[in-house]
């Protein structure tokens, strides 16, 4: 009986995102370093990564590849006068380049053209989405994230996603884990095995580069070069909102 209490006394709990603002969406997350505006490169910032994650340009300018960041936050702490954390939840691209910062000058064009074959594909979708989630290698992390999208904070099924047993029946490939050479056939399969359209997402800094563990003998630079990936989630590990920023860009639903 407590919890019918504890109900009447909260109130409805369940996020109104993306309809309405989050703050927690908004602000609330600090997965993500950046370099802060007008940072310079300097001999040795590609060292305080441990997964390389940082450069610099022709135009000493110090650029972070999002994609590769592990959140670990060392950067940050040994160069604040540099590095700082982002806030917010909407960090999935369309392109890989897209998760370089600052921003790589590049064709609107081509974004353009991009947004536009992935929206041309999932609006036969419309507001019934199937998800089949495959573990390509994943530390276990980005499971606990997703498996939270279906608790009642979050509650995906509002809006019509709902998670698949058989890729047969799913419109949205979601795939962890940094792509072991094992997963290779398998994933494979899942492909071939799913109907068209599809959306291939891939969640997390190990699923986007391989993060930690890539390049070795067990694992690929990521599933990239697995399978065709349509959108890209950085984050060890993304957040819950940020796994659903990624399925509503994927699906035309966000304005």
């Amino acid at each position: 009986m407590p919890w019918i209490f504890r109900g009447l006394r909260d109130g409805v709990l369940t996020t109104r995102y993306p309809r309405r603002p989050d703050p927690y969406a908004d602000d609330g997350v600090e997965s993500l370093a950046r370099p802060l505006p007008g940072a310079e490169w300097e001999p040795g910032l590609d060292g305080l990564c441990p997964t390389g994650a940082i450069t610099g340009d022709a135009d000493s300018m110090v650029r972070l590849d999002q994609g590769g960041c592990v959140g670990c936050g060392a950067c940050v702490l040994a160069r604040p006068d540099t590095f700082a954390w982002q806030h917010g939840s909407r960090q999935s691209r369309v392109d890989r380049a897209g998760l370089i910062v600052p921003e790589v000058p590049g064709t609107d064009e081509e974004l353009a053209r991009l947004r536009a074959e992935l929206g041309q594909r999932t609006k036969a979708l419309r507001r019934s989405v199937h998800i089949r989630h495959v573990d390509a290698g994943s530390d276990g992390s980005e499971e606990w994230e997703i498996l939270a999208l279906l608790n009642p904070v979050y509650d995906v099924h509002r809006l019509g996603i709902f998670f698949t047993a058989s890729p047969r029946h799913a419109d949205i490939l979601l795939v962890t884990g940094a792509g072991t050479h094992g997963m290779a056939a398998p994933l494979a399969r899942t492909l071939e095995g799913t109907p068209r359209p599809l959306v291939v997402i891939a969640a997390g800094t190990d699923a986007v580069s391989g993060g930690l563990v890539a390049p070795s003998y067990a694992t690929s630079n990521g599933i990239g070069s697995l399978v065709p990936v349509d959108v890209w989630v950085p984050g060890s590990p993304p957040s819950p909102f940020a796994l659903l920023h990624a399925i509503l860009l994927a699906t035309g639903r966000l304005r």
